[in-house]
């Protein structure tokens, strides 16, 4: 079955304002509204990473991850975070294509034996994991919400 998402994968400098606006909206919506976390999402991190963008049919983006070198999020592993999909996309498999198409973004832009590391909700451990990610360490709270970290 062929997916109604398309992937664009952009360093910070060739977002445009629209794409960086909704990136924010969707990463807003996602994390601080709909799991009622008040935190600092801008980071100082976006620019340094590469974004990944799952478009709807119209352009929209549905689906979002921020995916990080060796030496930014971990000095040892390149990694993925702030995986997200709109409420409106969701059971369309879309979690499941941003993860693979952020795995194949980190193993062709930093080489295929990069080590990835994510800090994942720890109730999302069984979703990575069939992913290839494996738990490392306890359960912590990010946030005020339970994470674990996870290495692929």
């Amino acid at each position: 079955m062929d997916s109604p998402f398309t992937f664009i994968c952009k360093p910070f400098n060739s977002l445009t304002l629209n794409e960086l606006y909704e990136i924010l909206a969707l990463r807003q919506k996602v994390f601080v509204v709909e799991q009622n976390c008040p935190y600092q999402d801008c980071d100082n991190n976006d620019q340094h990473a590469f974004h990944l963008l799952g478009q709807d049919e119209d352009g929209n983006i549905a689906g979002y991850a921020r995916i990080f070198p060796k030496g930014i999020a971990y000095p040892d592993y390149c990694s993925i975070g702030r995986i997200a999909t709109h409420p409106a996309s969701r059971n369309q498999n879309l979690g499941n294509l941003i993860v693979q198409e952020s795995i194949k973004h980190c193993q062709s832009l930093f080489g295929g034996a990069c080590s990835i590391k994510i800090s994942a909700q720890a109730h999302l451990e069984n979703f990575y994991a069939k992913h290839g990610f494996r738990a490392t360490g306890q359960v912590y709270l990010e946030d005020s919400i339970p994470h674990i970290s996870m290495i692929r």
